[in-house]
């Protein structure tokens, strides 16, 4: 298996693998099966791992962490790359940093690598199903949230500091208040979804992308077959000898994109990292340029149809 590369993130020192596992899972795994999957990638050879609060998968990943130290299969924390996230209930004033305190005790650990704003949103509670009242969504407050965030920084609670599902519009509003740009922007990113413009702007600005829902997220509610199920991947995949996700996650990774992907099979997660040493043609690359467009996932699927979060999905 070739080495998996890494991406250089602005304003942070430790280079991030551009290829990470997802721990979101649906329905949700318990703690045994979600800790035992970190481990299985940990022996694969990933070294780049993404959580956050709402996954409610914090816990599972930290105790794996602890266990793969103990076993001796990373040598240091600091052999990986920890990414969470700031769920939107907690995207308030003064609410920040306890929040990130809160996931590094889950992590069971003293920094993560990257804390983002889960969504452009504030939920003016704490919430245990969806979809939400209409009355407790809020528009994020974008100066005190990125004040907070850039507090976790100056604090050592994370190196780096980032957005997931924000669009050029929000990303422009973030970038001139901000004294710590954003590093990252996490949003879905796929063979059919490929948000060329987004990748354009955040290429300009020094944003680097991460994709999550790589492979369509199928098997989940808001998921579907449309990259696993997609003839023009598979047949270039049966013409290269390789699987229609290998495909599909070089495509993300020949954008310039790094991968946050979720396979808790051991086999799976392998073939995913068998990507780095073949190239598609520029054929290919045509071919799947030219696939039918289709959005995923969407605020309104989880929060309700709500007339703020309407205009977020329309944004991004």
């Amino acid at each position: 298996m070739a080495a998996i590369p890494s991406v250089k993130l602005a304003g942070v020192e430790k280079a991030m693998p551009v290829i990470g596992m997802g721990t979101m899972s649906f329905p949700a795994a318990d703690l045994e099966t979600t800790k035992a999957a970190v481990l299985d990638a940990i022996r694969a050879g990933y070294r780049h791992f993404d959580t956050a609060f709402a996954y409610g998968s914090e816990k599972a990943l930290g105790e794996a962490v602890a266990e793969a130290l103990r076993l001796g299969l990373v040598e240091s924390r600091s052999d990986l790359f920890i990414t969470t996230k700031l769920w939107a209930s907690f995207a308030g004033p003064g609410q920040v940093v306890p929040a990130c305190k809160m996931s590094l005790w889950n992590l069971k650990l003293e920094y993560v690598d990257m804390y983002l704003i889960h969504w452009p949103v504030r939920l003016t509670e704490a919430v245990s199903k969806t979809p939400v009242p209409e009355e407790l969504v809020q528009a994020l407050d974008m100066k005190v949230v990125w004040e907070g965030m850039e507090e976790c920084v100056n604090l050592g609670l994370t190196k780096g500091i980032g957005v997931s599902n924000f669009s050029c519009n929000l990303l422009e509003q973030l970038i001139s208040i901000a004294k710590i740009p954003p590093a990252i922007n996490q949003v879905e990113l796929n063979p059919s979804w490929q948000q060329k413009k987004l990748r354009d702007f955040c290429n300009e600005k020094g944003i680097h992308i991460t994709a999550y829902s790589p492979l369509g997220a199928n098997n989940t509610k808001w998921g579907d077959n449309r990259i696993l199920g997609n003839d023009v991947l598979a047949d270039i995949a049966k013409a290269m000898g390789k699987t229609t996700a290998q495909v599909a996650l070089r495509w993300v990774y020949e954008q310039g994109v790094s991968i946050a992907s979720k396979s808790f099979n051991k086999e799976r997660m392998r073939q995913n990292l068998e990507i780095f040493d073949w190239c598609l043609s520029d054929e290919d690359l045509d071919k799947i340029s030219q696939l039918p467009q289709t959005k995923g996932v969407t605020l309104a699927a989880a929060l309700g149809p709500h007339p703020l979060v309407l205009e977020i999905d329309a944004s991004i």
